[in-house]
Protein backbone atom coordinates (compact mmCIF):
# COMPACT_ATOMS: atom_id res chain seq x y z
CA UNK A 1 0.00 0.00 0.00
CA UNK A 2 1.48 3.40 -1.00
CA UNK A 3 2.06 6.21 1.50
CA UNK A 4 -0.86 8.37 0.20
CA UNK A 5 -3.16 5.36 0.49
CA UNK A 6 -1.90 4.70 4.03
CA UNK A 7 -2.68 8.30 4.96
CA UNK A 8 -6.18 8.00 3.57
CA UNK A 9 -6.64 4.66 5.31
CA UNK A 10 -5.76 6.25 8.64
CA UNK A 11 -8.39 8.90 8.01
CA UNK A 12 -10.99 6.16 7.52
CA UNK A 13 -10.15 4.64 10.88
CA UNK A 14 -10.31 8.06 12.50
CA UNK A 15 -13.76 8.56 11.04
CA UNK A 16 -14.99 5.17 12.26
CA UNK A 17 -13.39 5.60 15.66
CA UNK A 18 -15.26 8.87 16.07
CA UNK A 19 -18.39 6.79 16.43
CA UNK A 20 -17.21 5.60 19.80
CA UNK A 21 -16.21 8.96 21.19
CA UNK A 22 -17.49 11.54 18.76
CA UNK A 23 -19.49 14.64 19.35
CA UNK A 24 -23.20 14.79 18.67
CA UNK A 25 -22.85 17.80 16.41
CA UNK A 26 -24.35 15.95 13.45
CA UNK A 27 -21.28 16.52 11.26
CA UNK A 28 -20.73 13.26 9.44
CA UNK A 29 -17.53 11.91 7.90
CA UNK A 30 -17.03 10.85 4.29
CA UNK A 31 -13.75 9.18 3.28
CA UNK A 32 -12.80 7.25 0.13
CA UNK A 33 -9.87 4.85 -0.37
CA UNK A 34 -9.61 2.90 -3.59
CA UNK A 35 -12.99 1.28 -4.16
CA UNK A 36 -14.06 1.73 -0.52
CA UNK A 37 -16.37 4.53 0.60
CA UNK A 38 -17.07 5.12 4.29
CA UNK A 39 -19.72 7.40 5.76
CA UNK A 40 -19.85 7.65 9.54
CA UNK A 41 -21.42 9.75 12.27
CA UNK A 42 -22.08 9.36 15.96
CA UNK A 43 -22.26 10.97 19.35
CA UNK A 44 -22.88 10.66 23.05
CA UNK A 45 -25.08 12.48 25.52
CA UNK A 46 -24.55 14.42 27.66
CA UNK A 47 -21.39 16.08 26.34
CA UNK A 48 -20.84 18.10 29.52
CA UNK A 49 -19.41 15.71 32.10
CA UNK A 50 -17.88 15.90 35.57
CA UNK A 51 -14.11 16.35 35.70
CA UNK A 52 -13.43 13.75 38.43
CA UNK A 53 -16.43 11.49 38.90
CA UNK A 54 -18.10 9.31 36.28
CA UNK A 55 -21.59 10.12 34.99
CA UNK A 56 -24.00 8.00 32.91
CA UNK A 57 -23.93 8.50 29.15
CA UNK A 58 -25.80 7.11 26.15
CA UNK A 59 -24.16 6.49 22.80
CA UNK A 60 -25.54 6.35 19.29
CA UNK A 61 -23.79 6.07 15.97
CA UNK A 62 -23.83 4.63 12.49
CA UNK A 63 -21.43 3.66 9.72
CA UNK A 64 -21.89 2.77 6.05
CA UNK A 65 -19.38 0.88 3.90
CA UNK A 66 -19.94 0.81 0.14
CA UNK A 67 -17.98 0.01 -3.00
CA UNK A 68 -17.36 3.03 -5.21
CA UNK A 69 -17.93 0.96 -8.32
CA UNK A 70 -21.13 -0.53 -6.94
CA UNK A 71 -21.80 -4.04 -5.74
CA UNK A 72 -20.44 -5.73 -2.66
CA UNK A 73 -17.49 -4.12 -0.83
CA UNK A 74 -14.67 -6.20 0.63
CA UNK A 75 -16.05 -7.88 3.78
CA UNK A 76 -14.95 -6.51 7.14
CA UNK A 77 -13.38 -9.35 9.13
CA UNK A 78 -12.23 -7.80 12.40
CA UNK A 79 -12.59 -4.55 14.31
CA UNK A 80 -10.52 -3.62 17.38
CA UNK A 81 -11.77 -0.55 19.27
CA UNK A 82 -9.81 0.99 22.16
CA UNK A 83 -11.63 3.36 24.52
CA UNK A 84 -10.24 6.30 26.50
CA UNK A 85 -9.39 5.90 30.19
CA UNK A 86 -12.09 8.47 30.94
CA UNK A 87 -14.72 5.92 29.92
CA UNK A 88 -16.01 3.21 32.21
CA UNK A 89 -18.06 0.05 31.72
CA UNK A 90 -20.22 -1.22 34.58
CA UNK A 91 -21.60 -4.77 34.55
CA UNK A 92 -21.70 -5.50 38.30
CA UNK A 93 -25.08 -6.99 39.13
CA UNK A 94 -26.23 -6.82 35.49
CA UNK A 95 -27.71 -10.08 34.15
CA UNK A 96 -25.79 -11.86 31.39
CA UNK A 97 -26.94 -13.58 28.21
CA UNK A 98 -25.31 -16.83 27.09
CA UNK A 99 -24.80 -16.90 23.30
CA UNK A 100 -26.04 -20.50 23.03
CA UNK A 101 -29.37 -19.40 24.54
CA UNK A 102 -30.14 -17.15 21.56
CA UNK A 103 -28.09 -18.83 18.80
CA UNK A 104 -31.24 -20.00 17.00
CA UNK A 105 -33.67 -17.34 18.23
CA UNK A 106 -35.50 -14.63 16.34
CA UNK A 107 -34.99 -11.03 17.41
CA UNK A 108 -38.17 -11.04 19.49
CA UNK A 109 -37.29 -14.37 21.10
CA UNK A 110 -33.76 -13.26 21.92
CA UNK A 111 -34.89 -9.98 23.47
CA UNK A 112 -37.47 -11.81 25.54
CA UNK A 113 -35.08 -14.54 26.68
CA UNK A 114 -32.33 -12.08 27.68
CA UNK A 115 -34.34 -8.94 28.42
CA UNK A 116 -32.49 -8.34 31.69
CA UNK A 117 -29.14 -8.24 29.86
CA UNK A 118 -30.17 -5.93 27.01
CA UNK A 119 -27.85 -2.90 26.69
CA UNK A 120 -28.35 -1.72 23.10
CA UNK A 121 -30.30 -1.98 19.87
CA UNK A 122 -29.79 -1.08 16.24
CA UNK A 123 -29.76 -2.44 12.70
CA UNK A 124 -27.29 -4.11 10.37
CA UNK A 125 -27.39 -4.40 6.58
CA UNK A 126 -25.31 -6.51 4.22
CA UNK A 127 -24.96 -7.10 0.48
CA UNK A 128 -24.90 -10.70 -0.71
CA UNK A 129 -23.40 -11.65 -4.07
CA UNK A 130 -25.51 -14.20 -5.95
CA UNK A 131 -25.29 -15.52 -9.52
CA UNK A 132 -28.09 -13.18 -10.59
CA UNK A 133 -26.59 -10.11 -8.88
CA UNK A 134 -26.46 -8.70 -5.37
CA UNK A 135 -29.30 -8.72 -2.86
CA UNK A 136 -29.68 -6.72 0.33
CA UNK A 137 -30.04 -8.45 3.68
CA UNK A 138 -31.13 -6.59 6.79
CA UNK A 139 -31.68 -7.43 10.45
CA UNK A 140 -32.41 -5.74 13.76
CA UNK A 141 -29.31 -5.72 15.96
CA UNK A 142 -29.47 -6.42 19.68
CA UNK A 143 -26.60 -6.01 22.12
CA UNK A 144 -26.60 -7.97 25.37
CA UNK A 145 -24.27 -8.05 28.34
CA UNK A 146 -22.41 -11.31 27.83
CA UNK A 147 -20.77 -13.80 30.19
CA UNK A 148 -17.50 -12.93 31.86
CA UNK A 149 -14.46 -14.36 30.04
CA UNK A 150 -10.87 -14.87 31.15
CA UNK A 151 -10.05 -11.50 29.58
CA UNK A 152 -12.93 -9.66 31.25
CA UNK A 153 -16.55 -8.84 30.41
CA UNK A 154 -18.11 -9.42 27.02
CA UNK A 155 -21.01 -8.30 24.84
CA UNK A 156 -23.21 -10.48 22.63
CA UNK A 157 -24.30 -9.14 19.24
CA UNK A 158 -27.44 -10.84 17.95
CA UNK A 159 -28.82 -10.57 14.41
CA UNK A 160 -30.95 -12.76 12.14
CA UNK A 161 -30.93 -12.39 8.35
CA UNK A 162 -33.71 -14.02 6.32
CA UNK A 163 -32.30 -13.20 2.84
CA UNK A 164 -31.10 -15.14 0.88
CA UNK A 165 -31.68 -17.75 3.62
CA UNK A 166 -32.33 -17.62 7.35
CA UNK A 167 -29.07 -17.27 9.32
CA UNK A 168 -28.78 -16.31 12.97
CA UNK A 169 -25.67 -14.79 14.53
CA UNK A 170 -24.84 -14.53 18.23
CA UNK A 171 -21.32 -13.07 18.22
CA UNK A 172 -19.26 -12.85 21.39
CA UNK A 173 -17.30 -9.59 21.68
CA UNK A 174 -14.57 -9.82 24.36
CA UNK A 175 -13.88 -6.58 26.24
CA UNK A 176 -10.35 -6.50 27.65
CA UNK A 177 -8.99 -4.13 30.30
CA UNK A 178 -5.90 -2.23 29.12
CA UNK A 179 -3.12 -0.27 30.77
CA UNK A 180 -1.86 3.07 29.54
CA UNK A 181 -3.89 5.68 27.72
CA UNK A 182 -6.83 3.41 26.92
CA UNK A 183 -9.02 1.58 29.43
CA UNK A 184 -10.80 -1.06 27.31
CA UNK A 185 -10.42 -2.92 24.02
CA UNK A 186 -13.44 -4.50 22.33
CA UNK A 187 -12.68 -7.15 19.68
CA UNK A 188 -15.27 -7.98 17.06
CA UNK A 189 -14.47 -10.97 14.86
CA UNK A 190 -17.08 -11.15 12.13
CA UNK A 191 -17.95 -14.63 10.84
CA UNK A 192 -18.54 -15.11 7.10
CA UNK A 193 -21.94 -13.73 6.17
CA UNK A 194 -24.16 -15.84 3.90
CA UNK A 195 -21.49 -18.55 3.63
CA UNK A 196 -18.90 -15.96 2.64
CA UNK A 197 -21.02 -14.31 -0.04
CA UNK A 198 -22.07 -11.32 2.10
CA UNK A 199 -20.38 -8.15 3.33
CA UNK A 200 -21.45 -5.73 6.03
CA UNK A 201 -22.58 -2.40 4.55
CA UNK A 202 -24.38 -0.62 7.39
CA UNK A 203 -24.57 -0.63 11.17
CA UNK A 204 -26.36 1.70 13.53
CA UNK A 205 -26.50 1.36 17.29
CA UNK A 206 -27.97 2.96 20.38
CA UNK A 207 -26.24 1.83 23.59
CA UNK A 208 -27.19 2.71 27.15
CA UNK A 209 -28.67 1.01 30.16
CA UNK A 210 -29.54 2.28 33.63
CA UNK A 211 -30.06 -0.33 36.33
CA UNK A 212 -29.77 -0.89 40.07
CA UNK A 213 -27.45 -3.34 41.79
CA UNK A 214 -26.47 -3.59 45.44
CA UNK A 215 -29.00 -0.90 46.25
CA UNK A 216 -27.16 1.62 44.03
CA UNK A 217 -28.07 3.15 40.65
CA UNK A 218 -25.64 2.16 37.90
CA UNK A 219 -25.07 2.83 34.21
CA UNK A 220 -23.70 0.35 31.65
CA UNK A 221 -21.47 3.09 30.20
CA UNK A 222 -20.23 6.19 32.00
CA UNK A 223 -17.60 8.83 31.35
CA UNK A 224 -15.80 11.78 32.88
CA UNK A 225 -13.98 14.71 31.32
CA UNK A 226 -10.71 14.97 33.24
CA UNK A 227 -8.63 16.67 30.53
CA UNK A 228 -11.28 17.87 28.05
CA UNK A 229 -10.29 15.17 25.55
CA UNK A 230 -11.73 11.71 24.87
CA UNK A 231 -9.64 9.42 22.67
CA UNK A 232 -10.59 6.35 20.66
CA UNK A 233 -8.38 4.13 18.52
CA UNK A 234 -9.67 1.77 15.85
CA UNK A 235 -8.11 -0.99 13.76
CA UNK A 236 -10.11 -2.61 10.95
CA UNK A 237 -9.16 -5.58 8.83
CA UNK A 238 -10.88 -6.50 5.56
CA UNK A 239 -10.96 -9.74 3.58
CA UNK A 240 -8.79 -8.34 0.78
CA UNK A 241 -5.94 -7.80 3.26
CA UNK A 242 -6.48 -4.10 3.86
CA UNK A 243 -5.72 -3.05 7.44
CA UNK A 244 -6.86 0.40 8.49
CA UNK A 245 -5.98 2.03 11.80
CA UNK A 246 -6.11 5.48 13.33
CA UNK A 247 -6.88 7.56 16.39
CA UNK A 248 -9.30 10.37 17.04
CA UNK A 249 -9.53 12.97 19.81
CA UNK A 250 -12.80 14.63 20.70
CA UNK A 251 -13.28 17.49 23.12
CA UNK A 252 -15.73 17.28 25.99
CA UNK A 253 -16.84 19.98 28.44
CA UNK A 254 -16.12 19.52 32.11
CA UNK A 255 -18.20 20.83 34.96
Amino acid sequence: MSLPKLVKAALIAISIAALAGGSASGDGALVEVGDLVLRADGGFQPQTLPRRRYAPIDFQGHADITAKGGGRPSPLQQALIDFDRDGRLSVAGLPTCAPETIAGASTEEARQACRGALVGTGRVDALVSLPGGTVKASSPLTIFNGPRLETGPSAILHARFTVPATETYAIVVPIERLSGGFRYRARLDLPPLASGLGALTHIDVKIGRRYRAGGKPRSYISARCSDNVLQTHGRFQFEDGTVISGQVEKFCRSK
